[in-house]
């Protein structure tokens, strides 16, 4: 029988868990290092340094189709893809999140989240090898309150210190979306639609990225996105992959999701919804305990 010494991997399981926590507080919002947000209020020198040198496109058309039926073709799919849009009250999860970056793969994580529809994210993560709470967190639409159960920490900071801290500018909207597994970032004016085998292509040029979606023909969920920076002197890049979808009460939702991000650095993400139920009861309330130090 091997005997661990337990203070010893404990340090080395925080260490990791912190450096997961830098680019992973809300769960994957370390997609968005390659996207600007046009409604964050400190997002103006970044949407500057990424505006399109060019907002000329040109509009690719299937093969042997009128231009009348290739515009009723991209308006049927868009509305069968915004049928797809999950709208619910309320959401909560258990998912394990791993994790790796140029270092090598980290110790996985278990997040529970429990989300109130525009108005609070409640979440606790755990390093799964010792099922010990790490983090607990609440986000609402303009504050963040962030608690080290192991350090035994408090900090109340305003939404802006998510952007601060993971340097992503990003609104509390796209944070519902990339949990829930919405369209995040989509721009309803389509470039090109395209039919291949038993998908089809959607891109879509916005003012700060171009977004191609990957549909599925037969229902149109959502299957692929892939992000770029319409600056190419950037040359960060994202794809997300949604896979192993339920359907339970009439919404399709991907169980499996895999994440890619790189620009200078590699980073990939894989979220494996455990549980998950829509439009239940829950409770999003944060007590912090007397004994913990304010930071």
């Amino acid at each position: 029988m091997v005997v661990l010494d337990t203070p010893a991997l404990n340090k080395i399981i925080l260490k990791n868990i912190k450096s997961v926590m830098k680019n992973l507080l809300v769960i994957g919002t370390a997609i968005l290092t390659m996207l600007a947000s046009q409604s964050c209020r400190t997002t103006k020198p970044i949407n500057k340094a990424i505006a399109p040198k060019d907002s000329t496109v040109s509009v690719m058309l299937p093969p042997n189709t009128s231009v009348a039926d290739s515009l009723k073709m991209i308006q049927e799919t868009m509305d069968r893809l915004h049928s797809h849009y999950i709208d619910y009250k309320t959401f909560n999860a258990k998912i394990k999140v791993e994790y790796e970056d140029s270092k090598g793969k980290k110790p996985d994580i278990i997040a529970v989240v429990r989300v109130i529809k525009d108005s609070a994210i409640w979440m606790s993560l755990s390093a799964s090898i010792l099922n010990v709470e790490v983090y607990r967190m609440l986000i609402t639409k303009d504050s963040v309150i962030l608690m080290n159960t192991r350090e035994k920490e408090v900090q109340y900071r305003s939404l802006d210190y998510l952007q601060e801290v993971t340097q992503i500018p990003f609104d509390y909207k796209t944070i519902q979306d990339l949990l829930i597994g919405n369209p995040i970032f989509f721009d309803s004016t389509v470039v090109s639609l395209k039919k291949a085998d038993d998908k089809i292509l959607v891109f879509t040029m916005g003012q700060f990225f171009k977004h191609l979606l990957t549909l599925s023909a037969d229902k149109n969920l959502l299957l692929h996105s892939k992000l770029d920076d319409v600056d190419v002197n950037r040359n960060r890049t994202a794809d997300i992959t949604y896979d192993d979808f339920e359907n339970k009460n009439g919404i399709d939702f991907s169980t499996y999701r895999e994440i890619t991000v790189s620009e200078k650095n590699k980073l990939d993400i894989r979220l494996k919804y455990k549980q998950y139920e829509f439009n239940k009861e829950l409770s999003v309330t944060l007590k912090v305990p007397k004994n913990y130090k304010h930071n």
